[in-house]
């Protein structure tokens, strides 16, 4: 009798042990949350970057871990990824139920992939709760791109961008001021200019999503059927270069070791690696006359299958981010410039490094032409992944390293 009572105890304690288990698991593995959805321990939080911006967005993330540690214990940094493959990496996680990143930092490129195959969960309207008046809050280009990404990521800093052209002034003494002068100057100078493959470049895209404004192409937002001149521009350009980088960084690398004499780059690619010495700082842009500027975003989104432990988390960080206090990191060393995403963070509510990165190497007529250039918006999630596959077949086949 002795020996039956503790065999059932024995199995009720298993069974007991066993449930715990299950819920755990059901809520999220050991992420598991006390009264009210407070979380009993804190997560880690980590930030695949499919873009480059872990430096720019770090402060504002340290920040949030500082001010809340009962929510996030640390924040993890994975090596940086091409944009080409972010959606197989969160794939691959998704699929086998093992989802490690948690926030997922891109540009637009990235956001378009992803978002095509389903694999970042709708933020608005399904979170708008977690976002009060954020279209009010919204600089007008950062809610139309909220809205051209179908809610599915938010923008967290924001450019006017380019195209932008850097030169070597001592090898380009009289740069082009119209578009048939860049295409003649391109031609006369061979292996002289380049851009890096646009999928994976801030710089390349917009260049690519900027020459159908300037070549007056049929429909600047139809790359299939409306961009007969850019297509043509760009096989011509192309017939004088080689190779195209996968990194606007080596782009640079070529400006700044005289490979190349000029290059398609924006206002902060021009600015930052100025800052950074990695081209000289003596190096010039020119803007084309007639340009409409394509406006540029550094996105955040979160990964579809996360338990809602840690997507609660993910969804306060974001509107921490969005906080104009946070936004003011935002002007960094000049990268996205001047990039905040929300309305009234003047450059004096920026760290005195980054309002001293400005006022050196920043150029006055960048603000200038914010105020006075049309801005456009870039192409749509599909017409922007069209956009790219032709670029890839027509354009750079053979002439660029696949991601």
């Amino acid at each position: 009798m002795l020996q039956r009572m503790q065999l059932t105890r024995y199995l009720a304690h298993g069974l007991t042990v066993l449930l715990t288990a299950l819920l755990i698991t059901a809520c999220g593995g050991t992420s598991s949350t006390s009264g009210g959805g407070t979380p009993s321990h804190p997560i880690v939080l980590q930030v695949v970057d499919a873009g480059g911006y872990t430096a720019q967005l770090k402060p504002m993330l340290d920040a949030y871990q500082k001010a809340h540690p009962d929510k996030v214990s640390k924040i993890v940094y994975p090596p940086r990824i091409q944009a080409p493959q972010l959606p197989g990496k969160l794939k691959a996680e998704e699929d086998s139920g093992n989802i490690q990143d948690t926030l997922v930092i891109s540009g637009y490129d990235g956001v378009a992939s992803v978002t095509q195959q389903g694999l970042v969960d709708q933020l608005t309207p399904a979170h708008s709760d977690k976002f009060p008046n954020l279209d009010d809050n919204y600089l007008t280009s950062a809610k139309a791109y909220k809205d051209l990404a179908g809610g599915y990521a938010l923008g967290f800093a924001t450019t006017p961008s380019g195209p932008v052209f850097e030169y070597d002034p001592a090898k380009v003494p009289n740069p082009p001021t119209t578009i048939d002068e860049l295409r003649a100057w391109i031609k006369a100078h061979p292996h002289q200019f380049l851009y890096a493959r646009p999928s994976n470049s801030g710089p390349g895209r917009t260049l690519l999503m900027g020459l159908p404004y300037l070549l007056g192409d049929k429909d600047p937002k139809d790359p299939a059927h409306g961009w007969d001149k850019t297509w043509a521009f760009l096989k011509e350009a192309g017939s004088t270069i080689d190779s195209y980088p996968t990194r606007t960084g080596d782009v640079m690398t070529a400006l700044a070791n005289g490979q190349v004499s000029m290059v398609a780059s924006t206002m902060g690619w021009d600015i930052n690696p100025r800052f950074l010495h990695q081209v000289p700082a003596t190096d010039k842009t020119f803007v084309l006359k007639n340009t409409t500027f394509v406006a540029d975003a550094a996105f955040m989104m979160m990964p579809k299958g996360l338990d809602k432990v840690r997507q609660d988390i993910v969804l306060d960080v974001m509107a921490w981010i969005l906080k104009p206090e946070q936004q003011a990191d935002n002007y960094d060393s000049g990268y996205f410039y001047p990039g905040p995403a929300v309305k009234n963070v003047p450059v004096s509510m920026a760290p005195a490094s980054s309002q001293q990165v400005i006022q050196q190497y920043g150029r006055p007529e960048y603000d200038t032409l914010i105020q006075q250039s049309k801005i456009e918006l870039p192409l749509d999630t599909a017409n922007i992944v069209t956009a790219f596959n032709t670029w890839d077949k027509e354009i750079g086949s053979g002439k660029y390293k696949s991601s």
